[in-house]
């Protein structure tokens, strides 16, 4: 866009703007307006307009009525029924319809559904100008008479020039009239006046605390209520008394609020003994303030309830009304409910004890609790055992198999390696579970645990007696790191006994080096580490050898035999004993220790069991 317009061309020319040459003036002035502004329209015809949308959602509505006879009835001849129809301009169909009375007993709703309404044999049916007030129209043998209509009823047929007729009274049904009229009840008036008794004692309730007896009955028991006495009316509610986690609905009344009877009239027969509500016609007397005391039982619709207390407001009332003084609460004994002792069944052999034993504590059982800090302290941690089944069958006796105890949960289970040719297939012979010890009961259960296992020991799994044998290395490393957690005779039964002698196990008998030959009688050869012992001690024979006796007799105090790794390291340094650490390791784990001999009587002193002490 340019803010001014050029007037000058590229020429030098100069512009006129917005301004027609002479060829353009003379040919605009030659033509005519009609190419201009075109040709006058012509004016368009009045629109048509169908039926079906001029008279769109324009209905006519009449009330009429209709009479129906009623032949087998002896309260009513006839019946007058109400209905309203409906006259549809769009296509001149007719709709009948009859309000529904809720609770008449008569279907009602839809007479005529929307149709042309045929008005004689002709084929002719009914059109808006056959219909106005005061007439009477028969459709399909039903004579209504239509007595009123709308306003918009009314404007369209004034419109169309028909006369409408002044509106009629609506017919009423007689019976329903009749049944829409109170009842007329003579009763005599009486002498007493209730408003005042209302004004008087309005918001004045006596309480008493009662007790119903039910333990007659099937899993009755002794059950507490509270009984409210209503002053302004003298009606009596009975509510219940819950307590925290008392097993019950918590229903806040027992007997709502109302009179209650206490002598009825003498019945006959024929009177139901259930009834939906009790008049003034039935009772004699009705239950009042003065049936109500402290320490006497009232039967309220058929339960003795005992009163045996009352609060404060109601002695004051007792006794400014009656003059009762003797307000004594009574005191009421609860019978001790009996113990059932629980009787728990023998063990089946299905399943873990413990898991076994919640189905008898809970109809929902919950797993047993475990010992989390165990399980993951010794996780992977297997104690592995060698044993044999001891068995009357020969066959059976040479069988042998790898026992497994996991440390993590106590449990058990037994491997049989395949032999080839044994006829026996080898595999798992027991899965992992706990085994109780023989003569356990569900109520002690005892378990086989870690030092139960000792080497000799027999141990029986559900009727199978298996005698141990041997043991792996990592059970003698277990046992020295967990010293404590093991009886001495566990120590000692662990160890692996070899039939060597037993000058070729220990350092410690360098001080025997001398007699080796005299004491190695056996008829075996040494082995490969006997002869390394005694390669390892022949540059110590300077040693005294009565004086490293006496050392260690004098650290065996109790003479048991059995001394402390360290004590024992730190005497040998004493003594300047060679203490070989690679050779300690192998005499370990080959198994046995003799280790203190008596060089004089050559009898043992003791077998140092070297899990956890030498």
């Amino acid at each position: 866009a340019f803010s001014r317009l050029p007037t000058v061309g590229s020429g030098g020319e100069r512009l006129y703007v917005n301004q027609l040459s002479q060829a353009e003036l003379d040919e605009l002035a030659s033509k005519r307006p009609t190419l201009t502004y075109g040709q006058v329209k012509r004016a368009p015809p009045s629109g048509f307009i169908p039926v079906h949308v001029a008279f769109d959602k324009k209905i006519l509505k009449f009330d009429a009525y209709f009479q129906e006879d009623v032949p087998l009835s002896a309260e009513e001849h006839y019946r007058i029924r109400q209905v309203c129809i409906y006259y549809y301009l769009e296509d001149d169909s007719m709709y009948v319809i009859e309000p529904v009375v809720q609770n008449s007993g008569i279907p009602q709703g839809k007479h005529i559904r929307r149709h042309r309404v045929p008005k004689n044999d002709r084929g002719e049916h009914y059109h808006w100008k056959d219909l106005n007030r005061g007439i009477n129209i028969t459709m399909y043998g039903r004579t209504y008479r239509i007595v009123d209509c709308d306003r918009f009823t009314q404007e369209f047929l004034e419109s169309q020039g028909i006369e409408v007729n002044p509106p009629e009274k609506m017919a009423f049904d007689p019976y329903t009239e009749l049944r829409q009229m109170p009842v007329r009840k003579y009763i005599t008036p009486s002498d007493f006046d209730q408003l005042k008794q209302f004004l008087t004692y309005d918001k004045q309730v006596l309480r008493f605390y009662a007790m119903w007896d039910d333990t007659n009955s099937i899993f009755g028991e002794n059950r507490p209520y509270v009984i409210h006495y209503y002053l302004a009316d003298d009606t009596v509610e009975v509510r219940e008394v819950h307590k925290q986690n008392d097993g019950r609905d918590p229903f806040p009344v027992l007997i709502r609020r109302q009179r209650i009877p206490k002598t009825f009239v003498d019945k006959q027969k024929t009177f139901p003994t259930c009834v939906m509500e009790i008049s003034d016609q039935e009772v004699l007397e009705w239950y009042t303030a003065k049936d109500f005391a402290v320490g006497k039982s009232t039967n309220l619709l058929g339960r003795d309830f005992f009163i045996y207390d009352c609060d404060e407001f109601t002695r004051n009332f007792y006794r400014d009304k009656f003059g009762i003084t003797d307000f004594q609460p009574v005191e009421i004994k609860k019978k001790p409910p009996e113990e059932v002792q629980q009787i728990i069944p023998p063990y089946n052999g299905f399943g873990i004890l413990e898991d076994t034993l919640q189905n008898c504590f809970s109809l929902f059982p919950k797993p047993p609790r475990k010992d989390v800090i165990k399980m993951l302290e010794n996780d992977n941690k297997v104690l592995r055992y060698q044993v044999a089944l001891e068995s009357p069958n020969p066959e059976d006796r040479k069988r042998r198999f790898i026992l497994s105890y996991f440390l993590s949960n106590d449990m058990i289970s037994i491997y049989e390696p395949p032999v080839r040719n044994s006829g026996i297939i080898g595999g798992k012979y027991l899965r992992k579970t706990r085994v109780a010890k023989p003569g356990s009961t569900t109520e002690n259960a005892k378990y086989y645990g870690p030092s139960d296992l000792t080497i000799g020991s027999t141990i029986e799994v559900f009727g199978h007696r298996f005698v141990i044998t041997d043991a792996d290395e990592y059970v003698l490393n277990y046992m020295e790191s967990n010293a404590g957690s093991f009886p001495a005779s566990a120590q000692k039964s662990v160890v692996v006994r070899l039939p060597e002698v037993a000058f070729a196990l220990s350092p410690v008998l360098l001080c025997f080096y001398s007699d080796i030959p005299k004491l190695g009688t056996s008829k075996q050869e040494p082995d490969e580490l006997t002869v390394h012992v005694q390669e390892e001690l022949k540059p110590h024979k300077h040693l005294n050898n009565k004086n490293i006796q006496e050392a260690f007799l004098q650290c065996d105090k109790d003479g048991s035999g059995v001394l402390d790794k360290a004590k024992f390291l730190s005497l040998c340094d004493s003594l300047s004993v060679p203490t070989n650490t690679t050779l300690l390791n192998k005499v370990r784990r080959k198994g046995s220790s003799q280790v203190w001999l008596e060089r004089c009587t050559g009898i043992y002193v003791s077998e140092c069991a070297l899990n956890g002490g030498l």
